[in-house]
Formats: structure tokens, sequence, C-alpha cells
């Protein structure tokens, strides 16, 4: 069967006076890997609740190809789910917990077993099906819940903070995981998190929601490169916003011009959005703009190393280097004066007050 496209049109959602989804719209792709993304409270949950079925909005259009679900329920949905607890069935074996959707289902015994081994085969779990869910490990759980959700090969598939328990090394080897198996399956997939990096490591596209609306919808990449709003620059990733004025149609930074990629936009309290890692020391050149400081701060974490140097006038800057060259370089010492280099093809500048 072929991936569906959802389409979710002016859902609103409250719970007493708090709007948690506010009119909200998105249109997901067939056979696309779409992240929600936002901080606790933003209504990412929510909305894939309600996609779900499990919440029911007061008004709004929620669209699974040409079909309008709003007043479906959930079992009618054809969904396979994978929730952040695994939800699984401690008094079955795996294969009894994967072959579950097929026998409510009514599909016979033998293709049960036939479906539910190749399931468990796809998430490389193949020759476990007799044991029990406490013989497993969590990285173990968390594939026998993802064959359960695609045993049955459903067009749409929703997954909830489903990595969020496992620890950091095995929780990035599963992100690569369910990315390759998102490619085999080519179903569409909506995955909530409030992981950034995990969003923009798996993501076809991400939908940054804050206060129940949709703050930006784009690629990883472009989503973390040409933020769209203040909001989502300080919240995808690492980023320091050093505050500008307008001048004509540029900008300029403690008075020196700045060297810009595009167009000031419109509004007041204007902000030059510096992720630290396309900070670095300076090398005269046309492109660049020229920033400088006292390093305060150098921390070293493994791979890199972060300074905090203090640009004068109240602003501090955070400069990520690769950590070998930047200590043997003497960058590091803290009291150094350091001159760094921000390419025009990297500055992005916001308003804080669009108009």
């Amino acid at each position: 069967m072929r991936a569906l496209p959802i389409a979710i049109r002016d859902v609103v959602k409250s719970y007493g006076a708090s709007r948690v989804l506010d009119s909200l719209s998105l249109d997901i792709s067939e056979g696309e890997f779409m992240t929600l993304l936002g901080p606790s409270g933003s209504g990412k949950t929510t909305l894939l609740m309600a996609i779900a079925g499990f919440v029911s909005p007061e008004s709004g259009s929620i669209r699974f190809g040409d079909a309008e679900m709003i007043a479906t329920s959930p079992d009618k949905r054809g969904l396979g789910m994978v929730f952040q607890s695994y939800a699984l069935f401690p008094f079955m074996s795996v294969l009894d917990n994967v072959r579950y959707p097929l026998r409510i289902r009514g599909v016979p015994d033998g293709e049960q077993r036939r479906r539910a081994e190749a399931a468990l085969e796809t998430v490389q779990l193949a020759g476990y099906g007799d044991r029990r869910i406490h013989q497993l490990s969590g990285g173990q759980k968390q594939r026998v819940a993802l064959a359960r959700a695609i045993v049955f090969e459903p067009r749409i598939i929703l997954m909830d903070e489903p990595l969020s328990a496992l620890d950091k090394k095995l929780r990035e080897h599963m992100q690569i995981e369910l990315k390759a198996l998102h490619r085999a399956l080519g179903a569409t997939i909506v995955y909530v998190t409030h992981d950034q990096r995990e969003a923009l490591t798996m993501s076809d596209r991400i939908a940054v929601i804050d206060r129940g609306r949709i703050a930006q919808v784009d690629r990883p990449e472009a989503l973390y490169r040409r933020p769209a709003s203040l909001f989502v620059a300080d919240f995808i990733g690492e980023s320091v916003l050093l505050p500008v004025e307008r001048a004509g149609p540029g900008a300029t930074l403690q008075g020196r011009p700045l060297k810009l990629a595009g167009a000031v936009p419109p509004g007041r309290d204007l902000r030059l959005v510096i992720r630290p890692e396309l900070l670095r020391v300076a090398e005269a050149g046309a492109d660049e703009n020229g920033l400088g400081g006292e390093v305060r701060q150098a921390v070293y974490q493994g791979d890199s190393l972060l300074l905090i140097v203090d640009a004068g006038g109240g602003l501090e800057l955070r400069v990520r280097l690769p950590a070998g060259r930047a200590t043997q370089s003497g960058v590091a010492a803290i009291g150094a004066r350091v001159e760094l280099a921000l390419h025009r093809d990297d500055t992005v500048v916001l308003a804080e007050d669009p108009a």
C-alpha cells in the first residue's frame, strides 16, 4: 500500500482557558518523515494525539489522503504507533507482542506468524520471538515496539518520543536505524521529540511548534541555517543573539557596518544570529565580519573547544573550535586576545518585533 499524506487545517484544542492548539495547520507529504519539535507545553504531543484520534479538537480538519478523520475513532484510522513507554505486554512473548495487531484484525494464525517474524527481521531481531519482554535490553524493547507498529503495514506511523528512555550512545545509534527503516518502509512518519539534534538527524522536514502554532516548517539544514524567527534561532541548536542597529538598508554592530547575506528584515530590536561553530580565527577577507575580544573561559569538550569571549560593551561571544588545533594555537589561553571572523554568507539578522 502507498503511504498517505496528512492535511491538518485550523485545528483548535483547549483545556479550560488554555488554548493548546491555536488554529494550527500543517501539510505532511506522502512518505515523509515529519518531526514535531518544540519545548514542553508547546502542543506537539497534543497535535500527535489529535492525529491519532486520542484527542478530540473543538474544530478543524485532519485528513489522511482524501478521507476526513476528525470524527473517526483511533482504532479505525489504521495507524501504527510507538509510544515513549513502548507499551509492550510483559506476559506475552516477543512474537506474540508483535503479532497482536494482526490477531485483533482477524488475520489467520499462520499469516500472523509469518508477518511477525518478517517484522522482527526488519528491525534486526530475527530469532528473538520466544523471549520474554523482561529479557530484553532497552534498545531491543524499542525495536519490538517498532516491529509491532509496522507488522500490519500501516501507511502512517506515529512516534511519541520513542528514544527518550535510551542512553545517549544507543539513542544516537537508533536514530540512524530509524532513518534507514523509514527508507525501507516508505510510510509517512510523524515523530515527536523535544531533542533538537535528534530532529535534525532524522527528519525530512521539521515543524517547530510554539504555543500551539507553527513557528516554522523546513528541511533541517534550512531550519538551522536560516531560522525565520528569533524563537526558532534560539530554540534550534546553539546560538548567540547580538543586538545590531539598523543603518539604511543594512545594519551595524557596535558602530561597524555588517557585511550581510541578505536584506535586513522590517521590525524592531534587530539581532544578529551567530552559531558558535561558524565563527573562526580571523584571516582578513573581503567577505568577513571581524569580531574579537578577550577569552574569559575555555571549555574542553572532547572533539571541540568552547570559548567564552568578552567582546566588550556587554556582548559575549561563544566560539566552538576544533579542540586539537585551538589548543595548539594558544587561542584558548584565559585572558588572550582573539580576533574572530563571521563570513558574509553565514549572517542572519532577525527582528524581535516583525513588522
